[in-house]
């Protein structure tokens, strides 16, 4: 069985939204102050589609390990 990363990344948001990687790395941070998280913590795949509102299967289609 091949493991699967949990966490996204800038690229990630980039390749899911259409958007620049500077957006990605805006949005992941808006995600970790809603979550209360500090910066070194990383935001989650299921956090990310919760936030944005896209099913979790579209966004691990676009995962890239």
């Amino acid at each position: 069985m091949r493991l699967k990363r949990s966490c996204i990344y800038p690229k990630d948001v980039q390749r899911i939204t259409g958007k620049s990687e500077r957006s990605g790395r805006r949005l992941i941070q808006k995600i970790k102050e809603e979550q209360g998280k500090s910066l070194n913590q990383f935001v989650t795949l299921e956090e990310f589609a919760a936030y944005t509102g896209i099913n979790i299967d579209r966004v691990r289609e676009y995962i890239v390990d």
